[in-house]
């Protein structure tokens, strides 16, 4: 018998849950649907929330041939062959066939370049599936080919709603006496994941004899997945939770905290590149300007993890995530940067002042450009005081330092060059 997961996913989109901002009422992707025509596009979003689900209810609804790789078992001959039967197949429908490639982020550059003529040509719609964010993963020609969807996880009255079709509707289930007397334990082991939540749901009802009713408490969930600690996917649930342990202990300044959560991701078959990644963003992030070599060795132990592999590569990177908890910490540019692109969203595009504009041609020269322009390096410790922000925003600042020595160093010079300008 299929798993209770698979049992209950949606064949239309009025079965779908959640996910309204791209196939609710008017939303983006269901006028794409609706209208019976779509482009390629990518699917981003964290495990169980609907991806696969919603490229299968679009290949029905197009009523157009649907193929399926995986990234994981999936060679750039597969891709061919697909890509070859979707031609032979293409003059039989209104639409390109739909490809559709879980875990596209997995796709190597030479997988994803023997992509690139298909899309482009329309002899498939690719649909592409990911948890990691496409930008890192996705070549930039065959992502700027293709629209990108954010989806979210699944809000709590959405995974209520899906429990409650799952005992009501499910051909199996709904032969049972299931009671849901609470769902808190429920929907805190499913992190919004709503195919872990029905296998998890499907472990407790299946541990209970057909004739005796099940009440599901908080206990009880709590009690079969201790004793079945491998029932449901640690990948999905505590994705998001332990990383975000990682970077907080990170930021706290706790090296053994730090370590512990790392080998909780590594014993649990996370991406190595996920791990270095994060270590990378910690190190601008949270660290910055105290210690600029930090950015420095969270790219080396990237760097290392690339060119190593794997197991070894756990030492690169538990090195870096000892050196960043044990760092001073400075979040000062990370709050620049959002002040600043604060202050362009706000003010618009400011011109220019004519002294920083570039005069490559004689008109330019003529209008002004560059004119008043002083080259710092042709005076004493290579500066001279001159305005470099537009002229409605002179008295704006943006970076303020923070009290590391580092930082403070850096603070005490732009005093003595500008004086109560940088207080």
């Amino acid at each position: 018998m299929e798993p209770l997961a698979e049992r209950m996913r949606p064949r239309t989109l009025d079965q779908y849950i959640g996910q309204e901002h791209l196939v609710g009422k008017d939303a983006v992707l269901r006028r794409m649907i609706e209208s019976g025509h779509i482009s390629s596009f990518i699917l981003w979003g964290p495990p169980g929330v609907g991806k696969t689900t919603l490229a299968q209810i679009i290949a029905h609804k197009l009523e157009t041939p649907f193929y399926t790789l995986s990234a994981v078992t999936s060679g750039v001959k597969d891709v061919r062959e697909v890509i070859e039967k979707a031609k032979s197949n293409r003059f039989f429908s209104a639409n390109s066939p739909i490809l559709f490639i879980d875990e596209i982020h997995r796709f190597s550059k030479s997988q994803q370049d023997s992509l690139l003529g298909a899309v482009e040509k329309g002899i498939v719609t690719l649909i592409g599936a990911t948890t990691e964010n496409p930008s890192f993963e996705v070549i930039r020609p065959l992502l700027s080919r293709c629209q990108l969807y954010t989806l979210k996880s699944l809000e709590q009255k959405d995974l209520l709603a899906l429990l409650q079709r799952a005992i009501t509707e499910d051909i199996e289930l709904k032969k049972r006496k299931i009671k849901l007397t609470e769902t808190k334990a429920l929907l805190r082991y499913s992190g919004g994941d709503a195919r872990k939540l029905l296998n998890i749901l499907d472990l407790i009802v299946s541990a209970t004899l057909e004739e005796e009713e099940v009440d599901i408490t908080d206990n009880l969930v709590e009690e079969r997945l201790q004793q079945n600690p491998l029932a449901y996917d640690k990948d999905g649930e505590m994705h998001y939770d332990i990383i975000s342990a990682f970077i907080k202990s990170i930021r706290g300044s706790d090296p053994d905290a730090a370590i512990y959560w790392m080998a909780r991701m590594i014993e649990g078959g996370e991406d190595p590149q996920f791990i270095a990644r994060r270590l990378v963003i910690s190190a601008s992030e949270d660290i910055g300007l105290a210690n600029p070599n930090a950015l420095l060795i969270a790219n080396a132990a990237f760097d290392a993890v690339m060119k190593i592999g794997w197991p070894e590569g756990r030492i690169p990177l538990a090195e870096a995530a000892i050196y960043l908890a044990t760092s001073p910490k400075s979040n000062s540019a990370y709050l620049a940067i959002d002040k600043a692109l604060a202050e362009v969203r706000q003010s618009g595009n400011q011109l220019v002042p004519l002294p920083l504009r570039n005069a490559p041609t004689k008109l330019m020269k003529e209008l002004g450009y560059h004119d008043g322009y002083i080259y710092p390096h042709d005076y004493p410790n290579n500066f001279v005081p001159q305005q470099y922000l537009p002229d409605t925003l002179t008295e704006k600042r943006f970076w303020y330092a923070q009290h590391s020595p580092i930082e403070e160093k850096q603070y005490q010079r732009m005093l003595q060059l500008w004086g109560k300008r940088k207080e």
